[in-house]
């Protein structure tokens, strides 16, 4: 194939072995076609015949580039280059948490900074950084390296696709890169003649995308997962035609709900035949990505040492320990308020959570720590070991092999609520307060400062009925008693031996005793009848009338009061997803009832 012109923008006038060879001697100089043989790694017979073809057609003389050599190589400049920096890196936990990736300091460099020395060493000065998680730490590049920001106001919702969309008019001959990304060796060229995905060949099972390549090197597929084959790693280039293409592809379908998680590759993937994008093999141990905090150490011994973390910082202060002792590192399944990630020293396991955005605004730290502590008494959840009532941050004793509670079991939803029952029953008391009704209105008054009113249609009549039946159940005059308010099954873990722990009491605090029922079956989904169950093991019996009313204006009210919350989160930024149609969902099939409930009780006693 490569004795035929190559397609260039429809009128390529070089082949790949002339380009390989007019690219290297627009830089080189050599005094034989022996040793552009061994440089480039082509044969002897190859360089010859391209020597022989670019004499002839006066684009080179002897082994250097006439002008009109110079000329020849304009189409395949790299224009550009895109370093990609929006994301979270949540496998990088909890460094992330305080400091985007890219900006991470391994072997004496700061990753995005080393990166951007090596593009403009190979003569690529036209740099753009896509930012947006904690984007403003990345704003000190314009200055000290002359580089361009654009901000991806998209990266918390959207995959990477977003970042592409962001900067899409300025595909073109583009280096496409990472910020988090490190070459041992200098991998960018001034020129390049096609589209390519940088790749490594990786011996035995592999979780990653997988390349299967076609004549030319040509990707014809990729796939996730494999053995003993090529995986995409580092950098990609972007040719025009590449670039153009993808642009059409990315608008029309950027819109659709199924792009919005996916990686540009997998947009590339679905396209695959409708691009000319060759795979280029990389020798081991000249691209590094980095997918977890010890992967890092094993490169750079010394990161952790020393790293500039807050973090690392209190987890040393409370434990006593060093910072090269503390090892298995990794993000845990984040929830809808904080981040957390486990952690080892020694043989023990812990867990460092890191308080989400916006979490100043809605919960008290120091009632937390105050309700945990009295968790802990209570031996409800002795995991617990040190919280910074400032700050927000917690290390707790990680439970191996645990598992959640099952809602649908009806043996574990039993014990939960004598878990719950046990609690309520306590003689012990906390400063803080807490109520559905109430807490639900701070939400709504942060809301209205920030966003001005809230434009949902049908809010204000909900809110009205909400508020109606927070009335009738003030009068009921129910016990008030420590409550841990968000009391589902994501916080009640089992262990290996079975036994049950009741953590994260961020929102505990006095309150109505049907908080946790009426939390309980919102956010574990219950159905009438498990809901009705549910409620029986609490008392130990079939409630009363006024007893069940009483608990599912409750469901109503913890409906109301975490939709509320939902709608303050996303006005934040942070995506809830389907759990703010959970909440509302719930209030709506209650609500009308339960008030029916209640009027119907006060026309009785009328």
């Amino acid at each position: 194939m490569d004795g035929m012109r190559g397609r260039h923008e429809g009128n390529s006038v070089l082949t790949e072995n002339e380009f390989k060879v007019l690219s290297f001697l627009s830089n080189h100089e050599v005094e034989s076609q022996r040793r552009l043989s061994e440089l480039l790694g082509i044969s002897l017979g190859a360089v010859n015949g391209a020597c022989k073809s670019l004499t002839e057609r006066r684009l080179i003389q002897g082994y250097r580039l006439t002008d009109e050599g110079v000329a020849s190589l304009q189409p395949y400049r790299v224009e550009n280059a895109v370093i990609m920096a929006a994301g979270l890196s949540s496998r990088f936990a909890p460094i992330s948490y305080e400091k985007p990736k890219g900006l991470l300091v391994v072997r004496g460099e700061v990753l995005i900074e080393r990166q951007i020395r090596q593009l403009q060493e190979a003569g690529i000065d036209d740099i753009t950084v896509v930012v947006g998680y904690k984007k403003e730490h990345f704003f000190y590049l314009e200055e000290a390296f002359g580089v361009s920001i654009a901000v991806n106001e998209e990266y918390a919702s959207r995959n990477n696709n977003s970042s592409l969309m962001t900067v899409r008019q300025k595909l073109g001959n583009t280096y496409i890169c990472s910020s988090d990304d490190y070459f041992t060796e200098n991998p960018f060229e001034p020129y390049v003649y096609k589209a390519y995905y940088a790749s490594a060949f990786v011996e035995g099972e592999t979780k990653e995308w997988c390349i299967r390549t076609g004549a030319g090197n040509r990707i014809e597929s990729v796939a996730i997962g494999g053995r003993d084959a090529l995986i995409m790693l580092g950098h990609v280039y972007f040719d025009r035609a590449f670039s153009r293409r993808f642009v059409q592809i990315l608008e029309d379908e950027y819109d659709r709900p199924t792009t919005a998680d996916k990686l540009w590759e997998e947009i590339y993937a679905d396209h695959i035949k409708e691009f000319d994008m060759t795979a280029r093999p990389y020798a081991d141990g000249i691209i590094h990505e980095f997918d977890s905090l010890d992967e890092l150490r094993e490169f750079d011994p010394y990161f952790l040492r020393n790293v500039d973390s807050e973090v690392f910082d209190n987890i040393v202060a409370v434990l006593g320990c060093d910072k090269d002792d503390i090892h298995d590192v990794y993000p845990l399944k984040q929830g809808l308020t904080n981040l957390s990630c486990h952690f080892a020293v020694g043989d023990a396991q812990y867990v460092y959570r890191h308080p989400g955005v916006g979490t100043e605004c809605i919960i008290d730290r120091r009632a937390e720590l105050e309700a945990q502590s009295l968790g802990k008494e209570l031996g409800l959840d002795d995991t617990y070991i040190f919280e910074d009532p400032e700050r927000g941050w917690k290390i707790s004793r990680f439970i191996a092999d645990a598992r959640q509670l099952d809602p649908h079991d009806d043996a574990q939803v039993r014990r939960a609520m004598g878990m719950a029952r046990s609690l309520h029953e306590a003689d012990v008391s906390v400063a803080r307060d807490f109520d559905f009704f109430t807490v639900a209105k701070g939400y709504e008054r942060i809301l209205v400062e920030t966003k001005g009113r809230i434009d949902i249609a049908g809010f204000d009549a909900m809110a009205a009925k909400v508020a109606r039946l927070n009335d009738f159940v003030r009068a009921d005059h129910a016990k008030r008693c420590l409550t841990h308010n968000d009391f589902f099954n994501l916080n009640l873990l089992l262990d290996e031996d079975d036994r049950m722990y009741l953590i994260d009491w961020e929102y505990a605090g006095m309150a109505d005793y049907a908080s946790d029922f009426g939390t309980f079956v919102v956010c574990c989904q219950l159905d009438r009848d498990a809901a009705d169950r549910a409620l029986e093991s609490y008392f130990g019996r079939t409630p009363d009338p006024a007893e069940r009313r009483h608990n599912f204006a409750h469901v109503v009210l913890a409906g109301w009061c975490w939709y509320v919350w939902s709608l303050f989160k996303e006005a934040q930024g942070e995506c809830v997803g389907e759990w703010i149609y959970v909440y509302y969902r719930y209030v709506v099939e209650y609500l009308d009832e339960t008030l029916e409930a209640y009027r119907g009780m006060e026309q009785s006693r009328a």
